[in-house]
């Protein structure tokens, strides 16, 4: 005999639910938008791996001088550079992550968590503009910083040494150098969502965030 209790549906896990707040996307975005805004982070994430692996945990997968004193640069000297270099990955990747906000409805609705602002329409401009220069600093960075290491030179023009970390001639390089060029990426994709976003905005479709 079947059962004639209603079926209930176990409550969403905490991280699933915070997923979704943050993913779910406005009505009338488009399927390659959300894909893009998806993979915007993801372009970012090997370089940071990467980093963290080389010079955090010490693995040997580069040349040491990556670890060396020349590495720290013009670094504090209070400021570990293992520390540094795991703070900067997660900067790069909350940075590439505010891609999802073109999408996304906290990027045009402020949640009603945040104080004072919750519930209030995200002006148009004060995503655009960031968004826009974003896109343009990234495609002119790293299409300069590929084009450059095509011709033997780094972003100053001066020719790569024996020891530099992206030359693809053995298999550490090889690695090295993958880990980056998905960086060549983030500037057209957040190009293109921006475009989207203004579209969108436009036409005046802004959803609603609860």
């Amino acid at each position: 005999m079947a059962s004639s209790l209603p079926l209930v549906r176990p409550p969403a896990l905490p991280w699933r639910r915070l997923w979704h707040g943050l993913h779910a996307p406005v009505p009338g975005v488009p399927r390659w938008a959300r894909v893009a805004a998806l993979v915007v982070p993801l372009t970012v994430l090997p370089s940071s791996l990467w980093r963290i692996a080389t010079v955090t945990l010490h693995l040997p997968i580069t040349d040491t001088s990556m670890t060396g004193p020349d590495a720290r640069g013009t670094l504090p000297a209070w400021m570990p550079l293992g520390l540094y270099v795991v703070l900067l990955s997660i900067a790069s990747e909350l940075l590439a992550f505010t891609a999802v906000g073109l999408v996304a409805r906290w990027g045009e609705v402020v949640p009603r968590r945040v104080p004072v602002l919750g519930g209030r329409r995200v002006p148009t401009l004060a995503a655009l503009i960031p968004a826009t220069l974003g896109a343009v600093v990234l495609t002119a960075l790293w299409t300069w910083t590929g084009v450059s290491l095509a011709l033997g030179r780094d972003i100053r023009g001066r020719a790569l040494g024996a020891d530099f970390p992206l030359d693809p001639h053995d298999w550490q390089g090889a690695v090295a150098l993958a880990a980056y060029v998905p960086l060549l990426a983030w500037g057209p994709l957040l190009g293109a969502l921006t475009v989207a976003y203004a579209r969108r905005r436009s036409s005046g479709r802004v959803g609603a965030f609860r």
